[in-house]
C-alpha cells in the first residue's frame, strides 16, 4: 500500500518513527512532513498529503501534528479524503468500519510511539464495511462535488 505521511514540526520526530515502521512492514511511504523544529504552518502540509490521497497519488495518508484536529479540518476540505484524529484503538477501528478513513490524523502531543503503532496497525487492518456505510459515503460525495445534499 502507498501511504502518504506528513507532519508540521511537533510531529516531526513521531512521523519518522512511523515512516521506519511502515517501511519495515513492506509499505511503501511518501514523505511529505518537514524536519524542522522551526515552526511551519500545518495547513500546508495537511493539504499536501490530502491532495496526493485525493488524487489518487497514494491509497491511504497519515498526519502527525500536536492534535491531529487541524490536520483532519484541512485534510477533509479536498475530495474522497475522510480524515479523523483518533486516540485509541476503538475510535481507529469504528472510523474504518464505517466511514472508510482513508487519512490517519494523529497527536504528537498526547500519542506516544508505541500506541501510535498500534493505531496504524488497527488501521492497516481493518476492512471497510460498506453496506450502509457505503450508502452514507456516498451522500458525502454528493456534498463534496456540487456543495450541498438533496435528500
Amino acid at each position: 500500500m502507498r501511504i502518504v505521511v506528513g507532519s508540521d514540526h511537533r510531529g516531526s520526530t513521531l512521523r519518522h518513527k512511523v515512516i521506519a515502521y511502515l517501511s519495515r512492514l513492506g509499505q511503501e511511504v511518501i514523505d511529505v512532513g518537514v524536519d524542522s523544529q522551526n515552526g511551519v504552518d500545518y495547513p500546508d502540509v495537511a493539504a499536501e498529503v490530502a491532495r496526493r490521497i485525493s488524487g489518487s497519488e497514494g491509497e491511504r495518508g497519515l498526519l502527525i501534528c500536536g492534535t491531529g484536529l487541524g490536520m483532519a479540518i484541512v485534510a477533509n476540505k479536498f475530495p474522497g479524503v475522510r480524515a479523523a484524529p483518533c486516540h485509541d484503538e476503538l475510535m481507529v477501528e469504528i472510523a474504518r468500519r464505517h466511514n472508510d478513513l482513508n487519512v490517519l490524523c494523529l497527536a504528537a502531543d498526547l500519542v506516544g510511539e508505541l500506541l501510535a503503532i498500534r493505531l496504524i496497525d488497527v488501521w492497516l487492518q481493518t476492512e471497510f464495511e460498506g453496506g450502509r456505510h457505503a450508502r452514507r459515503l456516498q451522500k458525502i460525495a454528493q456534498i463534496e462535488s456540487n456543495g450541498h445534499y438533496r435528500k
